[in-house]
């Protein structure tokens, strides 16, 4: 079997040059487009734009409006002389439905996301929604759960000894029964989206302002009329 190929040279074209398909059925909304040109302000422009000879778009036309939004006046392009007018509509086609087919194998995703969280890296440059990273850092595979596998049973909890000298580290995550805690930022969405595992706070408890130094003279508490419940009293 033989293969047609396209040049192995990438060319660069200014975008005033790259014509958008007029019936391209790939619909890009602007969240979508805010996220590849996210993507691409981090890693580069990583995949050349595929075009006809006369400049038509064939595939990249997400690309070329997140470049346009980034400032960028020129895009790397391969030309797809070989095919037919009628393979570039099909191809148009199959390059976005082929990457649907695929499927993730979700406890090694979850773990490569765990792993750059544990590094910092801002996981909303991958694509997935808040809601989907919440439950794909909280994955659990089948057969790790509070069943303990097979039959269902619950296998005894052992409860280790504490250290000698106990200590945290930034990214320490207890399960306590049903409550969970973490050692991190609290100004860090990252590490309130991992504590909080998808589920939304009814209450939230804070004592502002932080790192001052009150003593008995200079509370702000010190001279208001204290209360014992009911309706506050007014002054």
């Amino acid at each position: 079997m033989t293969l047609s190929f396209a040049p192995n040279a990438i060319e660069t074209w200014p975008l005033s040059r790259l014509q958008p398909y007029a019936k391209n059925a790939k619909a890009h909304g602007a969240d979508q487009v805010a996220k590849i040109a996210a993507s691409m302000a981090e890693f580069g422009w990583t995949v050349p734009c595929l075009v006809a000879e006369d400049g038509e778009l064939i595939a990249g036309h997400g690309r070329v409006l997140a470049a346009t939004q980034l400032g960028l006046t020129e895009a790397p392009v391969i030309v797809l002389g070989h095919l037919t007018e009628a393979q570039r509509r099909a191809y148009r086609i199959a390059d976005n439905k082929l990457t649907e087919l695929g499927t993730w194998d979700e406890a090694l995703l979850s773990a490569e996301l765990n792993d750059l969280l544990a590094e910092d890296f801002d996981l909303s440059l991958v694509g997935f929604s808040d809601g989907e990273l919440d439950k794909l850092l909280a994955f659990v595979p089948e057969g790790d759960g509070e069943d303990g596998g097979a039959g269902g049973s619950v296998p005894p909890v052992t409860i280790p000894e504490p250290p000698r000298n106990p200590a945290s580290r930034t990214g320490d995550l207890w399960i306590l029964g049903d409550h969970r805690l973490l050692c991190g930022d609290s100004t860090s969405a990252a590490d309130v989206r991992r504590l909080m595992n998808g589920e939304r706070a009814v209450l939230f408890a804070t004592d502002p302002p932080y790192l001052v130094d009150y003593d008995g003279s200079n509370h702000p508490t010190r001279n208001k009329i204290p209360w014992a419940g009911g309706r506050r009293p007014t002054r």
